[in-house]
């Protein structure tokens, strides 16, 4: 199933490979604010203190780009898992308006900001497919079109199985949602926009340094590198499914969880045009879900999900991928695997991102799978609450972050929680 020419590389880095950032040391003492992670959180984050004229400086553990930010599968929706009914229970009707708003927001945001700036990473409003893997999955999607709180429509509009070849060319759906306004971007083309934009708004960039220590101090914090200590006013995390021992506090609120992708060998045209005939990006209701879509030149399928129990490694991982790849198009046995990789996304215990502050330390993290669009977003709102703006202000500031007792930093209940949400997916509930 692998190419003569197989890589164990994102796709997306063929036409955006990894920027060449400077490695240097640390030069200087002091700056405003400090960045930890070079992601879109950060860089997001970084461009608005930058722009605010607050000295900033943003150092990853890796190439700046190297985690999440250019290994997703680069689809915008409006990104917040729980329900209004279900968000009602828990803060009240109110501020579950409020947080589904964000998400809302965080779909606009992405569009218009990618425009504005100029940032060429093949945004497109494709809309999504959200298929039924199942008759009773199906009926239950129906039940929720035009059941949105005002101010949160969607436009959702049902696809029946008789008429979704015109959306999949699929036998293994029953049918779904379009919901029209969802998007697709090139994540390499996007995390390169955002760092051309942070460097050229006066933000200085650091790859290969780590933050192996954050102390607080009387004026701020200090913080020891391998290339220099330094002390900084502000500190921002955006370390999200990479974030490590630097805050055990953090670190007990977010759980890293592999995610796997391949990208098939070039496709004929006309056999896209039938299996893809729209260009929508497809999600499926299955708890443990898989996520795909066209490459942007429409030449390659993307085909993601949660494949293990635990985390293995893409070789490991693409022949399971394949196989379900090939149960869903079984026209695509005759094509092999060009590219097999993963990255680490970070859920939350509530399925919902967090952001916030205490005493000028600043975060945004746990986008439970959905950071195309909100780790941009949420980064932007960050930066502007760094920088000292009323327009960083969230629905996600004031609502708890929760972890659970024992967690520490290995998810023990990772693989019992995989096993039985397979196992539920195929039941005929």
């Amino acid at each position: 199933m692998f190419s003569n020419d197989f890589k164990e590389t994102p796709y997306w880095w063929e036409n955006c490979p990894q920027p060449n950032v400077n490695a240097d040391p640390i030069i200087t003492n002091h700056v405003d604010v400090l960045v930890v992670g070079g992601g879109y959180t950060g860089l997001s984050a970084a461009i608005q203190t930058a722009r605010a004229g607050m000295q900033t400086l943003v150092i990853d553990a890796e190439n700046v780009g190297w985690g999440c930010s250019t290994r997703n599968g680069g689809q915008v929706s409006i990104s917040i898992k729980p329900s209004f009914v279900s968000l009602s229970s828990r803060y009240g009707a109110e501020v579950a308006h409020d947080i589904l708003k964000e998400g809302h927001q965080s779909l606009t945001w992405t569009e218009e900001f990618t425009k504005a700036e100029g940032i060429n990473c093949d945004f497109k409003v494709v809309g999504r497919y959200h298929a039924a893997h199942n008759p009773s999955q199906f009926e239950k999607l129906v039940k929720t079109v035009g059941k949105d709180p005002k101010g949160l429509e969607q436009d959702a509009y049902v696809v029946p199985k008789s008429e979704q070849p015109n959306e999949i060319l699929s036998g293994a759906y029953h049918g779904g949602l379009v919901y029209p306004k969802h998007a697709s971007i090139d994540p390499a083309k996007y995390h390169a926009g955002l760092l051309e934009k942070a460097i050229t708004a006066g933000a200085a960039i650091r790859s290969y340094c780590p933050a192996t220590n954050i102390t607080r101090e009387n004026n701020g914090f200090l913080i020891e590198t391998p290339k220099g200590v330094l002390s900084a006013k502000k500190v921002i995390l955006a370390t999200n499914g990479y974030s490590g021992s630097l805050s055990p506090w953090h670190r007990r609120r977010v759980i890293p969880i592999g995610s796997y992708v391949i990208a098939t060998e070039p496709l004929p045209g006309e056999l896209m045009d039938r299996l893809l005939p729209k260009d929508r990006i497809i999600s499926d209701t299955r708890k443990v879900v898989y996520y795909y879509r066209p490459s942007p030149d429409r030449t390659r399928i993307v085909f993601g999900g949660r494949v293990s129990l635990g985390e293995t490694n893409p070789r490991l991982s693409a022949p399971k991928l394949y196989k379900t790849l090939t149960g869903v198009f079984p026209e695509l046995k005759d094509y092999g695997i060009s590219h097999s990789w993963m990255g680490f996304v970070a859920y939350t215990f509530d399925e919902l991102m967090h952001c916030g502050e205490d005493d000028n330390l600043f975060y945004a993290m746990g986008y439970c799978g959905s950071g195309a669009g909100m780790a941009g977003y949420l980064g932007m709102r960050i930066g502007l609450k760094a920088a000292g703006s009323s327009e960083g202000k969230t629905a996600f500031d004031n609502i708890p972050f929760e972890t659970r007792p024992f967690y520490r930093e290995n998810p023990w209940f990772l693989a019992p929680s995989v096993l039985y949400y397979k196992l539920r997916d195929a039941l005929p509930l």
